[in-house]
Parts: structure tokens; C-alpha cells; sequence
């Protein structure tokens, strides 16, 4: 299969993806919501595939959503039911993966990218590098996996710290919060040391390595069915306000947004 939005290359049991569309900053548009779930999918539980990397291009890991898709979602019902299951599915696949999956971080990354990367195995990041969730600033419920991903990783507290306000974290607080397992000084160190953590986990007992991951999986599958349909119904709520368009047309008009409730 070829893809857009990014590169898959497979060597020595490590399955390589990158995100590879820094012109828009690796956004989480329908191309990449769509592939990104695919190419797991299709990973899932092949036997030349012990590990993943996951890496990206650019200064930016991923910008998040994408302002056009949220537009169509506020004017359209169908749109709306497509970016919900668009997450859905990328939620889904995340959650089945077999497969322990490393992220390399060599920049920001917000919203979905960040849930994508708190729903990974392993964080490998430089010192510069931030994580945040803006869903609320931007109008929005963060529904499409916030809600279950940050609890585990930073604890309830803190995650609601975070997914309320949207602030953003730099990459070693987020290392003493438990947002980041690994940190390295610079960008140049980040692909190649989450590249050998990837060969270590693909050079262990592979079943004992897919049975502990599966196990894991059941836990973080079960919050899931306590909470992620709830927060998608709530975001598709959100995809209809006027609070959302007023977000969007501030960031582009560079002004501070104000927001009624509607």
C-alpha cells in the first residue's frame, strides 16, 4: 500500500513509521487519520514485526486536528459522524496493537498526536520538546482519547490539570509527570535512541514480550469502554458550537477568543 502522510519501511523485526508531511505539520487530517489506523492494522500481529518506531518530520511531532476538517464537522452531520469514527479507529487500533510501539519526539505535539503518543509503550524525547492537549482552548471536548490516555499516564489529578486548560508541557516536566519514559540533550539524539530501544524490545522472547503488551492492552481496553464513547458523543456536541468557529477564526486573526457557551 502507498501512503501519504507518511513512510513505512520494516528491517530486522522493527517496523519504521514516520510521519512525513512537515508542510502541515503532521497534522491529524482524514489522510492521516486514515493510514495512520491502517498501517497499524495491518501490523498488528505480523511475526516479522517484533517492535515500532514511531518518528516524525520536521520541528513539529504533530500539530493535532485540523481546522478544515473541524469547519466541515460544525456544517455537516456526516462529517461529524466521520471525524468521530475516524477516531474511533485510530483509538481502536492503538489499543489492539500486539506490538510494543516507541515514539521518538522531537518536537511539540498536541491534541490526537499527543494522545497517539501517550497511547504508545515508550517516549523518547529531547529536552525541547512539549506535549499538550488544546482541545478545550479550541472549543472543544477532548474526546478522541484524551480522556483516557492522560489519566494513565499522569494520574487523574494532573491530567485534569492539563485537558482543562490545555496548557502545555515541556518535555521534562512531563518526564516527572510520567509523559515521557526516556529524555535526550538533542533532536539528533531522539530517532536513533528510540530506534535502539525498538531493537532491544524486537530482540526479546517475542511471545512473553506480545503476552505482557496484551495483557496491558486488556487494562487500558477496559477504561477505554468506561470512557471514550462518552467523550466522543461530548466532542460531537462541541463539533456544532459557535465557540468552536470563534476559536478557530482568532487563532488565524492572532487575538485572544471570546466565548459565549453556544
Amino acid at each position: 500500500m502507498a501512503y501519504q502522510a507518511l513512510e513505512l519501511h520494516i528491517a530486522h523485526h522493527v517496523a519504521d513509521i514516520r510521519l512525513n508531511r512537515p508542510e502541515v505539520l503532521n497534522r491529524f487530517d482524514a489522510t492521516l487519520h486514515r493510514e495512520f489506523a491502517a498501517v497499524l492494522n495491518r501490523l498488528n500481529g505480523d511475526p516479522a514485526v517484533r517492535a515500532i518506531l514511531l518518528t516524525s518530520t520536521g520541528k513539529v511531532f504533530s500539530a493535532g486536528g485540523d481546522f478544515e476538517l473541524m469547519r466541515a464537522a460544525h456544517d455537516s452531520a456526516g462529517a461529524r459522524r466521520a471525524i468521530i469514527e475516524q477516531a474511533r479507529s485510530v483509538l481502536s487500533a492503538l489499543t489492539g496493537l500486539i506490538q510494543p510501539i516507541v515514539v521518538g519526539l522531537q518536537g511539540p505535539v498536541v491534541g490526537l498526536g499527543a494522545t497517539v503518543v501517550l497511547a504508545c509503550d515508550a517516549v523518547v524525547a529531547v529536552k525541547t520538546a512539549s506535549l499538550s492537549d488544546a482541545h478545550v482552548a479550541m472549543g472543544l471536548v477532548a474526546g478522541d482519547g484524551g480522556a483516557l490516555v492522560w489519566p494513565q499516564a499522569a494520574g487523574m489529578l494532573r491530567a485534569r490539570r492539563y485537558l482543562l486548560t490545555g496548557d502545555e508541557i515541556d518535555a521534562e516536566r512531563a518526564y516527572e509527570f510520567g509523559l515521557v519514559t526516556d529524555l535526550v540533550d538533542t533532536v539528533d539524539e531522539v530517532a536513533p535512541t528510540a530506534a535502539k530501544l525498538a531493537r532491544k524490545l524486537a530482540s526479546l522472547p517475542p511471545l512473553a514480550v506480545q503476552g505482557t503488551k496484551r495483557a496491558l492492552n486488556q487494562v487500558t481496553q477496559i477504561r477505554a469502554g468506561e470512557v471514550v464513547e462518552a467523550a466522543l458523543l461530548h466532542e460531537m456536541d462541541t463539533l456544532t458550537s459557535d465557540d468552536l468557529l470563534e476559536a478557530i477564526t482568532a487563532f488565524h486573526e492572532k487575538r485572544r477568543a471570546t466565548f459565549t457557551g453556544n
